[in-house]
């Protein structure tokens, strides 16, 4: 595919994995990021099953990944007392391998910085689709032309509000808000429920979590004063340890807080424009995220390879091996699992995590939709098609 010019939207974790495979396979790589650097720490993702650790194996990163593993230990849930109730087990949130996912993402950067080109604080603003290329322009650089964009851009894609429609077309909101905060260390660990609000502290090196439910919220996701606000306002009056926690609010070193929202789309491609990651799968803190986009990744670069380049076979090839897989997104709610509505359900899920039978089928079932996908060797197959 040498010659072949990739415009990338996004450099978290979907955007990098692709470009490292598209750099092997001869391509020309930008990646454009609106931040203006990596994003630091952030929550923890993870690996499940032998497709996705395959992957990381086959782009030498696995052992990198494990040697910055962190999570893995059991969680307590308990009441405003401190008492525990139930045990979140660790093998339920971390998968057979979890990383927090700045470092994810810098070990992706590092392995593909020196052989593509990065353009950090920079968005795209508009396509316009030719016979033989994309027309990009930015909100700071030149405007360039292009064979092929990617969206990786997450479930808020600026590339799919551009080339297939606005956010409310594909985009359900499910009812509930999440958040992370560097607060520092010395508050402990535990998960704490009341009806429709969780907060839940992990160590001293992971950002407190929260969700929490509510209705939509207009507000701007680059305004962290406001999402501050927000985050006060939605847990005033809780207990346990709420009201320390909140008073660290104004001091936190990192926030983030978005929707939990789940992307409907019936095409991942429109011309010369393919989506991948959570904007053409996403289900916010479904499970799958991460691994998903690896994956999917993987079999978006393979398929163009196999097809030379050819972007109708390869997006082609590339939808029908993932939406299968995907299909797991288009189902769950990790808002009212983690956040459930009434003292009632909050109790029922509880129960769930005390039966080692129920959880073992759980685990099972996630296992299961983790590998099932046929991943095809794609280094060796695009080898032996340039050798022939």
């Amino acid at each position: 595919m040498k010659n072949i010019t990739v415009l990338i939207s996004g450099a978290s974790i979907a955007g990098p994995a692709l470009a490292y495979w598209l750099i092997r396979y001869g391509c020309a790589v930008t990646v454009v990021e609106r931040a203006p650097s990596l994003r630091p720490g952030g929550q923890a993702v993870d690996f499940k099953g032998e497709a996705q650790l395959s992957v990381l194996r086959r782009m030498g990163i696995l052992e990198e990944v494990r040697r910055h593993q962190t999570g893995g230990t059991d969680q307590d849930i308990v009441d405003a007392e401190g008492r525990r109730l139930a045990v979140l087990p660790g093998e339920f949130t971390g998968g057979d391998v979890e990383i927090l996912r700045g470092d994810l993402s810098a070990l992706l950067y590092e392995r593909t910085a020196g052989r593509c080109e990065y353009v950090f604080g920079d968005s795209i603003t508009s396509l316009t689709e030719t016979a033989d290329g994309v027309h990009v322009t930015f909100e700071r650089g030149a405007p360039r032309t292009f064979d092929l964009v990617v969206g990786a851009d997450g479930i808020h894609s600026n590339v799919r509000r551009l080339a297939f429609g606005p956010e409310s077309d594909y985009v359900r909101f499910l009812g509930y808000h999440y958040a992370l905060a560097d607060l520092g260390a010395g508050l402990g660990t535990g998960m704490y429920n009341e009806p429709g609000r969780m907060v839940s502290l992990g160590g001293p090196s992971s950002p407190v979590f929260f969700v929490f439910a509510s209705p939509p919220i207009d507000y701007d996701r680059y305004d962290v004063e406001a999402q501050r606000r927000i985050l006060a306002d939605a847990y005033r009056g809780a207990g346990w340890r709420v009201p320390e926690i909140l008073t660290r609010l104004p001091h936190a070193r990192e926030l983030y807080l978005d929707s939990i929202s789940r992307v409907h789309i019936d095409r991942y491609a429109s011309g010369r424009v393919v989506l991948l990651g959570d904007a053409a799968y996403g289900n916010t803190l479904g499970g799958f995220g991460t691994g998903m986009a690896v994956v999917g990744a993987y079999v978006l670069a393979g398929e163009l390879a196999l097809a030379g380049g050819d972007h109708r076979a390869g997006f082609r090839g590339y939808e029908e091996l993932l939406r299968g897989y995907a299909k797991v997104t288009r189902k769950g709610d990790a808002g009212a699992f983690l956040a459930p509505s009434t003292r009632g359900r909050i109790r029922m899920r509880n129960w769930m995590f005390r039966r080692r039978l129920m959880f073992a089928l759980m685990v099972k079932l996630t296992d299961r939709f983790a590998t099932d996908i046929e991943l095809k060797d794609y280094p060796s197959l695009v080898a032996a098609s340039a050798a022939r």
